[in-house]
């Protein structure tokens, strides 16, 4: 995978940025002052000066923020898309609207929770853009449990690691609604029909589910993190 994003090709052609390159040569970003500093007191002082760089246009703190945040962005999305390629594409889309919205970046209580936020908001508008369910399904179920379980941030995907072994908690009928909803993309009348229940048992047993899931996943979170 190649750097995600250029970041000069993403910076505005302004005299700003035109300093940015001038400081670039050596590869590393300035050290931003103390007075600048002083505006983000919800952050470290690392944090605090690579995000006052970045907004100020310098292109080497940006190229550093992306290399720091990268990879966590990209196993974000990975989790809970079907296709690698997709997630390529929306975790450029992530640092080009980090970018885009610098200005906004010192209310972050941290840069990775701030970009996880934006990945996550981005994954919102790809399901609501695509025109078959089925592409989608395993996404719409990833996104509900990170908000059922309130999962930490920079750690939202270690919950997805233990889904597998959370849906074989479930008893037969509950799991195999589940499947048949998220992986078969089934409508819950024609579940009903499947499991000769009514359409409305259907959406409770669904609902229980998810919240049998949710149990489990806190659960063996906390254990992790005991």
């Amino acid at each position: 995978m190649s750097a995600v994003p250029q970041p000069l090709r993403m910076m505005p052609a302004t005299a700003e940025g035109a300093a940015a390159e001038s400081n670039e040569g050596n590869g590393q970003p300035e050290i931003a002052g103390d007075v600048v500093l002083a505006r983000f007191a919800g952050l470290n002082a690392e944090e605090a000066n690579l995000i006052a760089l970045v907004q100020r246009g310098d292109a080497a703190a940006f190229a550093q923020l992306v290399q720091l945040h990268q990879r966590l962005v990209l196993g974000f999305l990975r989790a809970r898309l079907l296709q690698s390629a997709d997630a390529e594409d929306l975790c450029q889309d992530v640092f080009l609207r980090c970018y885009q919205g610098r200005e906004k970046l010192e209310r972050a209580a941290s840069l990775a929770s701030w970009l996880v936020g934006i990945a996550r908001n981005r994954l919102r508008e790809y399901v609501r853009r695509q025109s078959r369910r089925k592409d989608v399904a395993w996404t719409e179920l990833c996104l509900e449990l990170d908000r059922l379980t309130e999962a930490n941030t920079e750690g939202g995907d270690e919950a997805l690691a233990h889904l597998p072994a959370c849906l074989q908690t479930l008893g037969p009928s509950a799991r195999e609604a589940i499947e048949l909803y998220y992986r078969d993309h089934q409508k819950m009348a024609r579940i009903g029909v499947l499991l000769k229940r009514s359409e409305g048992a259907v959406k409770l047993l669904i609902h229980r589910s998810r919240l049998a899931l949710r149990n489990c996943l806190e659960h063996k979170l906390r254990k992790t993190n005991d």
